[in-house]
């Protein structure tokens, strides 16, 4: 075997045990999982985990990381989109709504197990989010410089803005009444209102 096929192999074995983990902490929650939980949903032997990860906090830190980060690309992504902030409030809002949804395992653990990281940790993900924050924040600043929104504290609204999706993570379900795009088209029209957009005209 190749020195790339070790590092294709390692690299598999690593993605799996991080998705056994997300399944085990969503299903469990971080501190009623065991290592030997993970790697039964993963097919691997206990020792596998020691072997990629140093520990179960290291596992759900790798999925905090990456989940966050994703995040931040994905609204600074939206922002880049347009130079309107109604245009930019849109496809954040719809954007951010249908990704927690169709993530929504995923999300639920991230934003729900973080007292569960260590402190160095909780720092670096606590840092990621401090960025979200500033850049939804921002947005709405632009939004009610430029007299298209009205709102009297930017601060509190892209608190309320960033908490529906995060909640969202909470209750969705993929067999639930509605889809990803149903509550994307929705929470466009619910961030509209938070911000005190002018009324859109489709």
């Amino acid at each position: 075997m190749t020195g790339s096929e070790d590092r294709s192999r390692a690299d598999e074995t690593r993605a799996r045990l991080l998705e056994a983990a997300v399944v085990a902490f969503a299903e469990r929650g971080f501190h009623g999982s065991t290592t030997r939980d993970i790697t039964s949903i993963a097919g691997l032997s206990t020792a596998a985990i020691y072997v990629h990860h140093r520990s179960k906090e290291e596992l759900l830190y790798q999925v905090s990381r990456a989940g966050h980060q994703d995040t931040l690309d994905r609204i600074q992504a939206a922002i880049a989109s347009a130079d309107d902030p109604v245009e930019q409030l849109v496809a954040v809002m719809r954007e951010f709504s249908i990704h927690h949804a169709r993530a929504h395992t995923v999300a639920r653990v991230i934003n729900y197990e973080l007292a569960a990281l260590s402190p160095e940790h909780q720092r670096e993900i606590g840092a990621i989010r401090r960025v979200i924050d500033r850049e939804v924040r921002g947005l709405i600043e632009r939004g009610v410089a430029a007299g298209v929104f009205d709102n009297p504290n930017p601060r509190m609204a892209a608190i309320a803005l960033l908490s529906l999706g995060i909640d969202l993570a909470r209750w969705y379900r993929d067999d639930g009444p509605w889809s990803p795009e149903e509550i994307g088209d929705y929470y466009v029209d619910l961030g509209l209102r938070i911000v005190g957009a002018r009324k859109r005209e489709d």
